[in-house]
């Protein structure tokens, strides 16, 4: 391996092994919810903020930490958020009460948010133009183990070991990213410009006081929400009437123009709120009605969650040869298709094998939409811009997975109520007969954003407008590559469009 080759493969571990803990942090928590519970003696209202305490500041934090590692500097603001996330996660091991847990996960929460949304720009950094969606993939495929093994891990250690240790388990991995980070990447920015903190302070509370009103609705009906969610859109139409008359907009409006960014966000945005609010209850279906423990519910979903490390490596390759939007349909509708398959077969004495074939073309149509979602959303954009696409595009997944949470939640809770009260079966059928609408919710929406993905075009022409002020180079290990770039096919950057 050349000197060269070397360099990019540890920039790349670099950029990927800090996203990694937050994915792992994700699944292995939820797995260990019921023992934290009978350790802590908490109630259900309680415990929700161990997950949620977490969602708010992560969600609020994404664009943040874009805007603010373009202008500041994009290692520099993935250094903070990898420190922050460190000491946080010591904390949440150390915690003796729930109180004390959830503020840990609110700092946590906090530290995931500045680390995601430039860990992929500074993944891209690392290679040639050529190699990019190469990048991409490695960068996924990161991710998608961290997804894969979080609930078998989780399972792991409470068997083994302790819940307190699913936090002890991120700061080894902190205290090598930042060496790492620090020998293997050098410091890069966005366009230079102002930092317009009206306009960030303004999108950050719209986020915050977003999912905190969808997070209320699925505990107490989307009355109560309502005010939340209105004091939201009024933040957005604030942050909107900002933009438009700001000299220097927090989101440039070009990006706004570009049909691929836009039609791709909305298809992320389907597909977490489909697959996330109906993974949400699938995990307690395992161990509710069909009586798995952690550790068999961790093995069990592996074929659902470990897929997406083979297919994203592939599906990357696949971009630039077929397009991004059209892998993005085939893999929404492989998940609808999944989905469906669960919702038909559902049943309290449901046999795993019968569930596994299922959940196997989960797993390919959620790899596809991981590798294809982010290929199409930083491709469509110019190289100064890779950094807050990143950030709406992750901003945008969030807010579609709150929000299938919270939508399939009380459309559990209505099926399950009137099944009780009809007085037809047990729990475990009234589970079942809760999952199964919830199920077909996810299926309609996921397929909407199939569809969607069908009308995005491949890239065919370079940007009109004007090219954007160059980036400062980034040197890895020493090689110096080409400005922090993004997605971008080797024939060259196109905005992309949507088909009439």
């Amino acid at each position: 391996m050349s000197d060269k080759s070397r360099g990019v493969v540890w920039a790349l571990l670099a950029a990927s092994l800090p996203m990694f803990m937050g994915s792992l942090d994700n699944l292995v928590v939820t797995t260990a919810l019921s023992t934290i519970a009978d350790d802590f003696s908490t109630s259900e209202s309680q415990l929700q903020w161990v997950v949620n305490g977490y969602t708010l500041p992560f969600a609020g934090a994404l664009l943040a930490g874009a805007v603010l590692g373009d202008r500041i500097g994009r290692r520099r603001v993935f250094l903070w958020g990898i420190v922050i996330f460190t000491v946080s996660s010591a904390l949440c091991a150390m915690s003796t009460s729930v109180g004390w847990l959830v503020a840990g996960r609110v700092v946590q929460g906090a530290g995931a948010g500045l680390i995601l949304p430039v860990s992929l720009t500074l993944a891209v950094a690392a290679v040639r133009r050529e190699q990019r969606n190469l990048a991409v993939g490695v960068w996924g495929a990161v991710n998608g183990i961290g997804i894969a093994i979080g609930p078998l891990a989780g399972g792991l250690v409470i068997s083994g070991l302790d819940w307190h240790w699913i936090f002890w388990l991120n700061v080894p991995i902190g205290l090598l990213a930042v060496p790492l980070v620090l020998w293997a990447i050098d410091e890069s920015h966005g366009e230079e410009q102002e930092l317009n903190v009206a306009s960030l302070v303004t999108v950050v509370g719209a986020v915050v006081v977003a999912v905190w009103g969808i997070v209320h609705a699925a505990d107490n009906g989307w009355g109560p929400a309502s005010v939340y969610l209105a004091a939201a859109v009024l933040l957005f139409v604030a942050f909107g009437v900002r933009e438009s008359r700001s000299p220097r907009p927090l989101i440039p409006p070009r990006m706004y123009r570009q049909p691929a960014f836009m039609v791709s966000n909305v298809v992320a945005f389907a597909m977490y709120f489909g697959v996330f609010g109906s993974i949400f209850f699938l995990a307690q279906f395992l161990q509710g009605p069909l009586g798995s423990s952690p550790l068999e519910a961790g093995v069990r979903t592996l074929p659902w969650t470990a897929a997406p490390m083979v297919v994203v490596p592939i599906t990357t390759a696949l971009v630039d040869r077929f397009g991004g939007g059209v892998l993005q349909a085939i893999g929404m509708f492989l998940q609808a298709a999944a989905l469906g398959w669960i919702a038909l077969i559902a049943s309290p004495d449901l046999t795993y094998g019968r569930m596994l074939p299922a959940m196997i073309l989960a797993g390919v149509g959620m790899g596809m939409v991981f590798a294809a979602n982010p290929a199409t959303v930083i491709g469509s954009v110019r190289d100064s811009d890779h950094n807050k696409a990143s950030g709406v595009n992750n901003t945008v997944r969030e807010f579609g997975g709150a929000l299938g949470v919270a939508v399939l939640t009380t459309v559990f809770v209505h099926a399950t109520t009137d099944f009780a009260e009809a007085g037809r079966g047990d729990a475990a059928e009234a589970f079942v007969a809760g999952l199964e609408p919830a199920l077909w919710w996810g299926v309609v929406v996921v397929t909407i954003g199939g569809v969607l993905g069908l009308l995005i075009r491949r890239p065919a022409a370079e940007f009109a407008d004007a090219p954007a002020a160059p980036a400062a180079p980034v040197a890895v290990s020493g090689v110096e590559s080409s400005p922090v770039p993004g997605v971008v096919p080797v024939r060259g950057a196109a905005p992309g469009g949507v088909r009439p």
